[in-house]
């Protein structure tokens, strides 16, 4: 189910911004830079690993409002349906929502009569290959890349979702706070059955 829905308040220069950190311009869509040409930030890696398995423990535990306030006031959460699209305001995504579009579907998500989700999906996020591809520590601000694979249990079907995640986060105290989060999914644009939990 493609969701072209955005606020009104959205500017496509907050996206370039974001987008501005990725080391290389096709390593969203799957195409790794020479090994010879990369370089990480020397940063502990360990504490954004912990902030994504507390991000996809959320998810599984159907704490979508909770989920939901990792995101900064501005953060949104992108799933192109096309590879390596450069932008979600020209074309179609899977899930283009920002916080108050995301507080919309959770009060989907959370009504007793949504057929959708009755019974309820069970999920199981993994997450791993986490890299800090950029760190600017004076202001707090991290590029964070990672594979993940979300499996999907409902009315005895299974469904299998494997892809890339970039999420640009902001130092929140002792933890983290999403300001963006882009998942580039290996079939990404293939034709899919309604999604209506995050993925």
């Amino acid at each position: 189910m493609r969701n072209t829905t955005r606020s009104a308040s959205w500017r496509r220069t907050r996206w370039r911004c974001a987008r501005s950190t990725r080391p290389g311009r096709n390593t969203w869509a799957g195409r790794a830079e020479p090994v010879d040409t990369v370089s990480v930030p020397d940063v502990d890696r360990e504490p954004f690993e912990l902030f994504l398995i507390l991000e996809a423990r959320l998810l599984d535990g159907r704490r979508f409002r909770d989920w939901r306030d990792l995101f900064t006031e501005d953060g949104y959460y992108w799933v192109p349906a096309a590879p390596g699209q450069e932008s979600p305001e020209d074309s179609a995504s899977l899930f283009y929502d920002d916080r108050e579009l995301m507080q919309t579907r959770i009060d989907r998500l959370e009504h007793p009569r949504i057929h959708i989700q009755t019974p309820p999906s069970r999920t199981v996020h993994l997450v791993s290959n986490v890299t800090v591809e950029a760190a600017d520590e004076a202001s707090g601000e991290y590029t964070v890349a990672s594979n993940m694979m979300m499996t999907e249990y409902r009315l005895g079907r299974q469904r299998l979702f494997a892809g890339r995640q970039t999420h640009a986060l902001v130092r929140a105290g002792n933890g983290f706070r999403i300001r963006s989060k882009r998942v580039d999914l290996i079939n990404c644009d293939s034709a899919f059955e309604a999604m209506a939990v995050p993925i």
